[in-house]
């Protein structure tokens, strides 16, 4: 059986993203923006909460520290980050496979539609009413 694979937050997968190669905090923050077209803005406590968390599961490392100036830390990835990250993607893409199916599946029956008061009701078709839907649940 395949392991449990608890969701990312959106915050952790463009951070574990953004440290494919090594990266410092404004960097992931502005690799974020670029990658959502700047509908995803990190802020500085997401950020560095989320990266203290990463450390801890030791998802991510420290690359280098410039102890000179504002000691800038860089990131990168783990092994275990990469796996984990890797796993995330599956179920992404098995979410909106799912999402893709149900939604086909429901399209291909377009004709029926279910109104507020969950009764059948055809669409588009004159004489509708003098038809008989039988709607499966």
């Amino acid at each position: 059986m395949r392991e449990k694979q608890i969701a990312m937050t959106e915050a952790v997968y463009y951070i574990l993203l953004s440290l494919q190669t090594p990266n410092h905090g404004y960097g992931i923050i502005q690799n974020t923006m670029e990658l959502t077209a700047g509908r995803l803005e990190l802020g500085a406590g997401t950020l560095y909460g989320a990266i203290n968390t990463l450390l801890d599961k030791e998802w991510i490392r420290l690359y280098s520290e410039d102890k000179q100036s504002r000691k800038k830390k860089q990131y990168i990835i783990t092994e275990d980050g990469s796996l984990a990250l890797q796993r995330e993607i599956e179920r992404l893409e098995e979410l909106l496979e799912n999402g893709k199916r149900m939604v086909q599946e429901r399209d291909a029956f377009s004709d029926v539609l279910i109104n507020h008061n969950g009764k059948p009701e055809m669409e588009g078709k004159k004489g509708a009413a003098d038809e008989k839907v039988q709607v499966v649940f």
